[in-house]
């Protein structure tokens, strides 16, 4: 693969130079942001589009993937400083169609300790996978463009079997965002991307940030990302930059740049959004692997102090969202790639992150490993 690559601001050539790696690892195209005190840097390295010479844009919009859930949590929040939403309220008496368990809190869904079972599946004990709705391989791929209603989602999620007992475990399911998008939706009486344009996007003016629910658009510009199958033994990979995002729901769905991913999570992080209280609770993590509210807590080790973060990946793309407690230091970040139904680009993904995270939080110098998301 060639490598075209631009670096805008300062010069930072290990940088440069790191993202011209992660392209070389497998990646088609990597854009990066990172604003700390040496001001903004801003690269990008591959290509926009397989097959092409243009190079990966800097400013491109991407499918940010988990990183969704950040957004989700901080409109809970929001809403929880309204006087709208209890932390502690039973989720069902504000959905409470469903029948859930009257044990399970939102506090609970924002933390991933509610033991619902995964829509997207589950990998059991014994590393046998349980499925849920379709994502990856032929089926996905010729059923990219399906509908599916949140309602449906939760549904299948409440058909198995709980996998533990309410706030008794962690485990990471894509359903609790699934059930906070429904949540916000009935308190507010709006869509949930009218209430998130409300409480975030237009407060911090971030004019690249979409939730778009079931239309499988993205807007211009942005680079494009893609997936590898297998149909009849005959490999074949085809361009997904357009898709239904439905089937992941508020677990993964939206839309965004670096530029908003670093406006957003600065002004988050640096107290701008929510009250200290409540940004307290969010950053205080469990003990499993971390998790706050809506919000990995990482300690670096050897005084490079603790950075906090949400990545994120769908099929073909990732992000990265990252910050100093303060906000005066972030990464953000869009990958693009030829995905797989055996996730082969995730050890890559890992030590792509990782690599980053070590440059601009601990000076170069390698740290411990970062949890999955």
């Amino acid at each position: 693969m060639s490598i075209t690559l631009s670096g805008q601001g300062q010069d930072r050539p290990e940088l440069q130079k790191m993202i011209e790696e992660i392209v070389e690892s497998g990646f088609v195209g990597v854009q990066l942001r990172v604003n700390d005190e040496q001001g903004e840097w801003v690269g990008s390295a591959g290509v926009r589009e397989l097959g092409r010479s243009a190079r990966t844009l800097t400013d491109g919009h991407f499918r940010i993937g988990s990183t969704t859930k950040n957004f989700v949590a901080t409109s809970v929040l929001l809403l929880v400083a309204e006087g709208r939403i209890g932390l502690d309220t039973p989720a069902d008496d504000y959905v409470p169609g469903f029948g859930l368990d009257r044990r399970i809190t939102v506090r609970m869904l924002l933390q991933h300790t509610s033991g619902i079972f995964n829509h997207t599946g589950e990998l059991n004990e014994d590393g046998t996978f349980e499925p849920g709705v379709p994502w990856r391989g032929k089926e996905w791929v010729e059923n990219r463009f399906r509908t599916y209603q949140p309602e449906e989602l939760v549904r299948l999620s409440l058909s198995k079997p709980a996998r533990f007992a309410p706030g008794t475990r962690w485990s990471y399911a894509n359903t609790n965002y699934v059930l906070l998008r429904l949540v916000v939706e009935k308190v507010s009486g709006r869509p949930f991307a009218e209430e998130l344009r409300r409480l975030v996007l237009a407060p911090l003016g971030l004019t690249g940030t979409v939730a778009p629910g079931t239309s499988p658009e993205i807007p211009e510009p942005h680079n494009h990302c893609y997936y590898r199958y297998d149909d009849a033994g005959q490999e074949r990979t085809v361009d997904i930059t357009r898709e239904n995002p439905s089937w992941i729901s508020a677990g993964g769905d939206m839309i965004s740049t670096t530029r908003d991913l670093h406006t957003y999570f600065s002004a988050l992080m640096g107290g701008r959004l929510l009250p200290a209280g409540l940004l307290a609770e969010m950053r205080t993590p469990e003990a499993t692997v971390g998790y706050g509210l809506g919000v990995f807590a990482q300690d670096l080790g050897a005084g490079a102090g603790t950075v906090f973060h949400h990545n994120g990946g769908m099929a073909g793309s990732g992000a990265l969202m990252y910050s100093s407690p303060d906000g005066g230091r972030t990464l953000t970040a869009g990958l693009t790639c030829v995905g797989d139904a055996d996730l082969s680009i995730a050890a890559a993904f890992q030590k792509a992150q990782q690599r980053l995270v070590n440059e601009v939080f601990r000076g170069g110098q390698a740290g411990p490993a970062q949890p999955a998301e």
